[in-house]
């Protein structure tokens, strides 16, 4: 019985939340404008102090250079096994590749990691989406860009990269944490300051991300053929990838708590931000069809992991 109501205590906020989100949108009670400023807050203010404490808290190793690197090359195999596997099952979307590689953890991950294992642990999922965080800031979009102007525009995606909260953050983090500037300001009291101040500004940032979410999940019109074809595509990349992640992991016996951070990681949605770069109506919904079942699916595993205690 206390393990059914534990489960609950987890799994139920993020149905609440996201069928708010939904009735939200069902009743017009946010409107478009409205649910977009909530995701600007929630990733450019709440998840920056998500980042900056979980960095600055974590005591740095050799491996914390190691596993970034290796999630950097694991998301450029998921995108070139995109591209050659799309063209072996005859896939000729141009965006196939693109949604067999990244991972929105900004949006969704640290939501739900944060409601699984709780916020002490959060260290352990930012380690494993550095990598990948990189990887999408730098070559995806670099690629994105190269298909849709056939030329990328360095000094746009530089800017991109240079002026992002979460990278600012990240970067920050990783200062106060890896120089022991953090550590070393623990008896003044001021890193418990910097905590309380973290804490208070990212504590609406799982609730604003599952509402948003909740009123984007439109499950309606779906192209579902070729919808899931390409979510069957990229579980097949992400379970082999992952799968060879978690190997690597063992065999070299790193921190087996990663192995919840990657479970999760891996099962998460492609980044929301593609429908942007969609050119015709046709594109953007087709996008957004494969992100909106591949976040139903992200969900319905978190619940497993819930649920079997994984």
């Amino acid at each position: 019985m206390n393990r059914t109501i534990e489960t609950l205590q987890i799994i139920l906020p993020v149905i609440i939340t996201l069928g708010l989100g939904m009735l939200c949108r069902r009743k017009h009670l946010l409107s478009r404008e409205g649910v977009d400023t909530l995701k600007f807050v929630a990733v450019n203010i709440g998840l920056p102090a998500v980042l900056l404490h979980t960095f600055a808290a974590t005591r740095y190793t050799v491996m914390d250079l190691v596993i970034p690197l290796m999630m950097y090359m694991l998301c450029i195999a998921a995108y070139c096994l995109g591209k050659v596997l799309g063209r072996c099952f005859k896939m000729n979307n141009t965006f196939i590749p693109f949604l067999t590689t990244g991972f929105e953890a900004g949006m969704l991950g640290y939501a739900l990691f944060t409601l699984l294992y709780g916020s002490e642990r959060t260290a352990e999922f930012a380690r494993i989406d550095l990598g990948q965080v990189l990887f999408v800031f730098t070559l995806y979009k670099v690629l994105l860009a190269v298909k849709e102007d056939e030329k990328a525009d360095t000094g746009k995606l530089l800017r991109d990269m240079v002026f992002s909260p979460i990278i600012w953050a990240i970067a920050a983090g990783v200062l106060l944490g890896a120089t022991g500037i953090y550590r070393s300001l623990q008896p003044s009291g001021i890193s418990a300051l910097l905590d309380r101040c973290t804490d208070f500004i990212s504590a609406p940032v799982s609730s604003l991300i599952l509402l948003s979410i909740g009123y984007d999940l439109v499950l309606e019109d779906i192209p579902w053929r070729e919808t899931v074809s390409v979510l069957g595509l990229r579980l097949l990349i992400m379970t082999v990838l992952g799968g060879l992640f978690l190997t690597v992991l063992h065999l070299f016996r790193i921190e087996p708590r990663l192995n919840s951070a990657v479970y999760l990681m891996f099962l998460l949605p492609p980044p929301f931000v593609l429908p942007v770069f969609a050119k015709s109506t046709e594109q953007r919904v087709f996008l957004s069809s494969v992100l909106s079942l591949s976040t139903l699916v992200s969900i319905i595993g978190f619940i497993v992991l819930a649920v079997t205690g994984l």
